[in-house]
């Protein structure tokens, strides 16, 4: 009958984590955890943001839970979600952006051995050639000027441009604001 007994208990038990959903507490809280469902009970521990526990049952705005220690008691349903946390999902998102910037340099380092490794091809160095000596593309002759002419910079353009703009919006705005008070209200007292 023991036996039994104990057999019963196993499949109660296996059942109930089988079906048991995992849950988290909800982000930036403190919970606490009461022994019964009514919260009239004793506080039998507290839960932070992000904490897992697992979801036994639901009784209205109250759910049975199993804490991570193999505790269980009941906590407000509002206070749980089934989505992970942003900080853990953050965290993850941090370790695999490290990894593959771990990769990325090995991969750079890679590519710069490779495009600086001497050519085995080539037994004898040429002569350098001098820039009198060297004959210029088509295209390079072409593009180019013979002073180097400096790019144009359009920044100060731009900023000038914008502030411009914006003292012209400033002003058309205050003749706006007075046309219109002047309209409701005869003109601006001042008291």
């Amino acid at each position: 009958m023991s036996r039994r007994l104990w057999a019963g208990l196993l499949l109660a038990a296996l059942a109930a984590a089988a079906r048991a959903e995992p849950l988290y507490v909800i982000e930036q809280l403190v919970v606490s955890v009461n022994s019964s469902a009514d919260a009239s009970g004793e506080r039998i521990a507290t839960l932070k943001s992000g904490d897992r526990v697992e979801a036994i049952e639901r009784s209205g705005e109250q759910v049975h839970v199993r804490l991570p220690g193999g505790k269980d008691g009941w906590v407000r349903a509002s206070y749980l979600s089934a989505d992970e946390p942003l900080r853990v999902r953050l965290t993850q998102r941090d370790a695999e952006l490290a990894q593959l910037k771990d990769q990325l340099s090995g991969l750079q380092q890679q590519l710069h051995a490779a495009t600086t490794r001497p050519s085995t091809a080539a037994a004898a160095p040429a002569p350098a050639a001098t820039a009198a000596e060297e004959p210029a593309s088509p295209a390079a002759a072409m593009f180019s000027s013979a002073g180097e002419e400096r790019p144009a910079r359009l920044w100060p353009w731009t900023l000038a441009a914008a502030l411009v703009g914006l003292g012209l919006g400033f002003a058309l705005g205050a003749l706006v604001l007075d046309r219109h008070i002047r309209r409701k209200y005869g003109g601006l007292r001042i008291y």
